[in-house]
């Protein structure tokens, strides 16, 4: 049968108060997506309000990015995404939550995106996410009440490298440091490094250079 991975991206397109432009980091996902295109894969999306979500981090170098936003299926996919409470989990075999910066503003705060998490979890299915996007499992409970995180080994955009790019004064919450409240064993390589860890089917890296290795560990986590 054919994978269905689900990329989740964030609707929020302003960074704080600095008038800065942000939203879903597209490298994160558009690297990731050649990943699970070249297994096999059905690649879909879900945003956090919906219709075409706002974009970040699109270099005019990177053919793979290129490639991505040229293909009409996602050019259309991307502009029509559906929220969370309109996708069948049954259908969803890897949730991968996307990161940029905007997912520290609205994904906390989703709760139909965070049941969704949930529910394809508790399925057999794998949940990833790399960088901002592990801010989708800060309100991620599981049916018992329990944290998903909890007790597993997680990785996510450092403290150090949110006070590296001089963010850590704008962005609404320590990630690293609220995971690890939430009872995850933060597992972090140096700043900016290649870095990712499977717990069972949790998958998470550290930072943009992890996406690649998220999605070959969610396929691993998926088909042990």
């Amino acid at each position: 049968m054919t994978v269905k991975v689900l990329f989740a991206l964030t609707s929020h397109g302003q960074l704080g108060d600095t008038g800065r432009p942000t939203g879903f980091y597209v490298p994160e996902v558009a690297h990731p997506a050649r990943v699970f295109a070249e297994a096999g894969c059905e690649i879909g999306f879900v945003s956090v309000q919906g219709g075409a979500p706002p974009r970040d981090g699109v270099k005019p170098d990177d053919t793979v990015v290129a490639a991505f936003l040229a293909d009409p299926a996602t050019r259309r996919a991307l502009s029509e995404t559906p929220t969370a409470d309109r996708v069948d989990a049954e259908a969803v075999d890897i949730l991968y939550y996307a990161g940029g910066h905007g997912a520290m503003w609205d994904f906390p705060h989703d709760t139909a995106l965070a049941a969704l998490g949930a529910r394809v979890y508790e399925r057999g299915g794998v949940v990833a996410a790399v960088c901002h996007g592990p801010a989708g499992l800060v309100g991620l409970r599981l049916s018992d009440g329990s944290h998903l995180v909890e007790g597993k080994q997680v990785s996510s955009f450092t403290d150090d490298e949110e006070a590296a790019v001089g963010l850590t004064g704008v962005v609404p919450f320590p990630l690293e440091t609220t995971l690890t409240r939430r009872g995850a064993k933060f597992s972090k390589a140096p700043d900016f490094t290649e870095h990712a860890v499977a717990d069972g089917r949790l998958v998470t890296g550290q930072n943009p250079a992890s996406a690649v290795k998220v999605a070959r560990l969610a396929l691993a986590a998926l088909r042990p």
